[in-house]
């Protein structure tokens, strides 16, 4: 999906909601969704998923945008939050703020709104691991010859 040289699996296209479709309402998922329809409504992936959102030229969202990678090519009335990647297409059109890690932008493409970079999160350690110490926090007591 993002080409041979991109590292990471992004989960299949499951959800399709074609053109003419329009649902009033939150939408959450874990896989993937194709939007050629409208939603009135939040789109939110499930926690932990590697969920991305293909929306067409004919796509329409009124509401914010959660998910880990966007394909935009359509209209998101609200804010995105991306936790991994977005693509905005030529047609691409966000009325709201986009947080992102990485971008890819198209000419053409138009963000009403401010763009605001995130790290991704990084991994907390687990609870084994803050029990060992580091080189650097390991310190050497030594007592003096007498």
């Amino acid at each position: 999906m993002w080409g041979n040289s991109k590292k990471g699996k992004v989960g299949k296209i499951q959800t399709l909601i074609g053109h003419g479709t329009e649902i009033k309402g939150d939408i959450s998922f874990a896989s993937g969704l194709h939007l050629d329809g409208s939603i009135e409504g939040n789109l939110l992936a499930a926690e932990g998923a590697q969920g991305v959102v293909i929306i067409s030229e004919q796509g329409q969202v009124s509401g914010d945008v959660h998910v880990p990678y966007l394909i935009l090519n359509g209209t998101v009335n609200g804010d995105v939050h991306v936790s991994e990647r977005i693509e905005l297409h030529q047609k691409a059109r966000v009325n709201g703020n986009v947080y992102y890690n990485l971008m890819e932008m198209s000419v053409g493409a138009e963000i009403n709104g401010n763009m605001v970079h995130k790290k991704p999160l990084q991994s907390p350690r687990l609870e084994h691991d803050k029990d060992k110490k580091t080189k650097a926090e390991t310190s050497i007591s030594a007592k003096p010859a007498s």
